[in-house]
């Protein structure tokens, strides 16, 4: 594989991403580069719109495609946001209004919950052409609890919010290199790096 297309406009993930594909040794292109628009999202499993997102960039590129789609999942709220985590408060003008708007109705949703636990889920998935019968797929968990207080400058999405209770910071505290190692989108896209160096 010479070139590989990432299916997503989000800046936060594409840095993560482009930061751990390093192992594979492509040219690693933007679909945003090749004037290709973000795909639909209709699913109801992150696994599933993860997947759209692949094939879809696949197909306008002629190349292989890697999507993630992830999200925050508070046990007290029955799993939500979940797969609607990048518009739990609705559509807003920019990604740092939207996080914003986003963190505050998380927060506000817990405020009278004792249970804050929460962890953060990542489905990867590659394919190598557009209709690709089996395709490549990663998945990691990283569990924590949301913090009432914003706390930190790194990262994005809920970041600020997320509690590593081992650690006594969140997600936004840490070093991105760090961060990449122990968070579910790192866990998720080791798992797919090494089923590409394993298939044929």
């Amino acid at each position: 594989m010479k070139q590989l297309v990432i299916a997503s406009s989000n800046a936060g993930k594409l840095r993560e991403i482009q930061a751990m594909l390093g192992p594979l040794g492509c040219e690693i292109l933007t679909q945003s580069a090749l004037g290709i628009p973000d795909a639909e999202e209709p699913h109801l499993t992150f696994i599933e719109n993860a997947l759209a997102k692949a094939r879809h960039a696949a197909a306008l590129s002629h190349l292989p495609a890697l999507a993630d789609d992830s999200g925050i999942c508070a046990l007290a709220l029955g799993g939500e946001p979940g797969v609607h985590s990048a518009r739990y408060a609705g559509e807003s003008a920019g990604r740092g209004e939207r996080d914003a708007r986003n963190n505050q109705k998380l927060v506000a949703a817990l405020a009278a919950q004792a249970d804050r636990r929460a962890y953060y889920y990542c489905a990867m998935v590659l394919v190598r052409h557009a209709a690709d019968p089996q395709p490549l797929i990663g998945e990691g968990y990283w569990w924590g609890e949301i913090s009432a207080q914003a706390r930190g400058a790194n990262g994005f999405g809920y970041d600020p919010h997320f509690l590593l209770p081992d650690l006594a910071k969140t997600a936004a505290e840490l070093e991105p290199e760090y961060k990449n190692r122990i968070s579910h989108r790192g866990q998720a896209l080791r798992q797919l790096v090494d089923k590409i160096r394993s298939f044929p």
